[in-house]
């Protein structure tokens, strides 16, 4: 089973200070509707810490790296070909336990 892994945000995307507006007009007396927010300028900002900026650097590097590692794949390709490769079923397991356990079934 595979899946490609894509980001929401471009590669180049650089968010450091992000314009706010929280003006909002609302409709006539007794309108239900939610109040539409204005598009207009504002003079109020919104600054991403040191750890926000850290994770839009390793979510430009993750969009970078390849999903597959090609020459993992070929190695396991060839051990299960000539027989070398060694699968250690109590490993698996136990894993898989840990894995239903930590699911909370």
């Amino acid at each position: 089973m595979s899946q490609k892994i894509e980001g929401n945000l471009p590669a180049t995307a650089s968010l450091r200070t992000v314009p706010v507006n929280t003006r909002a007009t609302t409709g006539a007396a007794g309108d239900d509707k939610t109040p539409a927010v204005e598009a207009t300028a504002s003079t109020e900002s919104l600054r991403l810490t040191g750890e926000a900026s850290g994770l839009q650097v390793l979510q430009r590097e993750l969009t970078a790296a390849p999903a597959v590692d090609s020459k993992r794949v070929e190695a396991v390709r060839q051990a299960l070909q000539d027989g070398s490769y060694k699968i250690n079923a109590d490993a698996i397991a136990s894993r898989m336990i840990d894995l239903d356990q930590q699911l909370g079934r």
